[in-house]
């Protein structure tokens, strides 16, 4: 692994500082020594705060600096567009630019998979020098617990991304996985590692959410920062995974019985998807400030229907309409899309904003004229649809349903319980779980870890032209694999063989 991506990236993110202003009057970091860093826990919460800042700022690295990669967010954005539930009318950022036409992460030097490998691998070196020194730093034991348990999150869950797309899928039925997945550094002085298996880099990632889970730490200062009910959830979303249905359930349940985060009622869920604090749901959130926002590079700027860009002026982004046609006409998120949008029913901010028919109103931004907004990285709902497609895939159709009704019964007051069984009810979660989630980030994970194909041919109304007809992959097909970035290749002599 070339040390770019390391020691230089904790310089990198201390020079981004935290998300607190005070941490902004500290010394000039080219003249920062690594050793002094974590002499205090209050110097390594600025390095923790670092972290969460560039998950969502647009890094100002030449190779990867690109107007629609909002850091984590961006990422986010790309494994919608690589689906076939987010479309736009032509080809444009994240359609043309490598994500949505399936070239960006199938050439080994394109911007695209640099981008998704730095940006993860610079957090996971990050939380090692964290993980590896918070011990030895001078403060209250219970901040080193914070601490730790937060940086031990933060590096679960960029492996947990790393191995879903730069590895073949983790299949159960094929235990131990023994493909090829991605380098493993869990120290702060690992570089050059060859690739470990699939199945080690998920005993990993468990056994850095289970340690987080067991230091218990729910206190935090807000839903930017990770804490036991981050870990917890992230745990549950990697066990579905890996199809490990039993763990799901358990973490699942574990998550669900805390009642800290209630499922918003209807009215919060139609304002806009942008605010973490007010909605109730949010366990986890990139959340931004006035001062550090980026006016046309955020995640609203790509994804919020008022949002006052080029992107979104002329490219409202539009669901699926053979999806949207599955929703029933009592649920709350059927007004997320309009179907015949006018002057009446969608008002928009200008008469520069076009117009397109199952156009988004889920995500708007915080205040008119702005692109500022909370990036969702976790919510409650999300926990409920593990829940019941975990049962369901267990052969416990009663619980399965009982499960996807605690949600549903939120969402459509005139909801009843699914009386579905089998495929069929594995069906009926799996769609509400692409309307539940749909703009999160989930759908190019989704179809990969049910081993299932992308066939955009079967979307009435996606347009074939903005992603230069690329329609169809096959299940299983080469191209789920994200090339490791050339420089990588080129640096590290253990890294071994590319990606077919």
């Amino acid at each position: 692994m070339n040390k770019i991506y390391l020691t230089s990236g904790l310089i990198a993110l201390l020079a981004f500082s935290s998300c607190k202003k005070d941490y902004l009057d500290t010394a000039p970091t080219n003249r920062v020594d690594i050793s002094k860093v974590f002499t205090t826990t209050e110097n390594a919460n600025t390095a923790l705060s670092g972290i969460y800042r560039y998950m969502f700022e647009r890094t100002n690295e030449v190779a990867s600096n690109q107007q629609n990669k909002p850091g984590v967010g961006g990422i986010l954005l790309d494994m919608d567009f690589m689906g076939e539930d987010l479309g736009i009318s032509s080809g444009n950022w994240f359609t043309s630019t490598g994500e949505g036409n399936w070239v960006g992460h199938r050439a080994d030097n394109h911007a695209v998979t640099f981008y998704v490998y730095r940006t993860f691998y610079k957090i996971i070196g990050n939380a090692n020098f964290i993980i590896d020194n918070i011990d030895k730093a001078e403060g209250t034991e219970a901040e080193k617990t914070r601490i730790k348990a937060e940086a031990l999150t933060l590096r679960a869950y960029a492996y947990s991304f790393l191995i879903q797309l730069y590895a073949k899928r983790y299949n159960a039925n094929a235990k131990p996985n023994s493909q090829p997945g991605i380098p493993l550094l869990l120290k702060s002085s690992d570089t050059a590692k060859p690739r470990e298996t699939v199945e080690n880099v998920y005993a990993a990632i468990i056994n850095d959410l289970e340690e987080a889970i067991k230091l218990n730490v729910e206190t935090r200062g807000n839903k930017s920062q990770a804490n036991v009910h981050v870990a917890i959830g992230l745990r549950a979303r990697v066990a579905l995974t890996m199809q490990d249905y039993t763990n799901a359930v358990k973490y699942a349940s574990m998550f669900i019985a805390t009642g800290k985060y209630p499922l918003m009622d209807q009215a919060t869920y139609q304002k806009g998807f942008n605010d973490a604090t007010l909605m109730s749901e949010e366990v986890w959130a990139s959340m931004p400030t006035a001062d550090q926002g980026d006016t046309f590079g955020s995640y609203f700027a790509q994804i919020a229907y008022n949002a006052n860009t080029s992107f979104m002026r002329a490219n409202p982004k539009r669901i699926n309409s053979a999806l949207y046609d599955k929703i029933s006409v009592t649920d709350v998120r059927k007004k997320m899309w309009e179907p015949k949008p006018t002057a009446d029913n969608f008002p928009l901010p200008a008469s520069t904003f076009a117009r397109q028919e199952y156009m988004s109103r889920k995500f708007a931004v915080k205040a008119a004229g702005g692109t500022l907004g909370d990036v969702p990285l976790l919510r409650a709902s999300e926990m409920y649809l593990i829940l019941a497609e975990a049962y369901a895939k267990s052969n416990q159709d009663g619980l399965a349903q009982n499960a996807l009704y605690d949600l549903v019964k939120v969402r459509d007051l005139s909801a009843v319980k699914s009386t579905q069984t089998g495929q069929n009810l594995v069906e009926e979660i799996l769609i509400h779980r692409r309307v539940e989630l749909w703009g999160e980030g989930f759908r190019f994970l989704d179809l990969k870890r049910l081993n299932l194909p992308l066939d955009r041919t079967v979307v009435p109304n996606y347009v074939s032209g903005s992603v230069n007809n690329w329609m169809t992959v096959a299940a299983g097909d080469d191209s789920w694999q994200y090339l490791i970035p050339r420089t990588e290749m080129e640096s590290n002599p253990n890294i071994g063989e590319q990606n077919k």
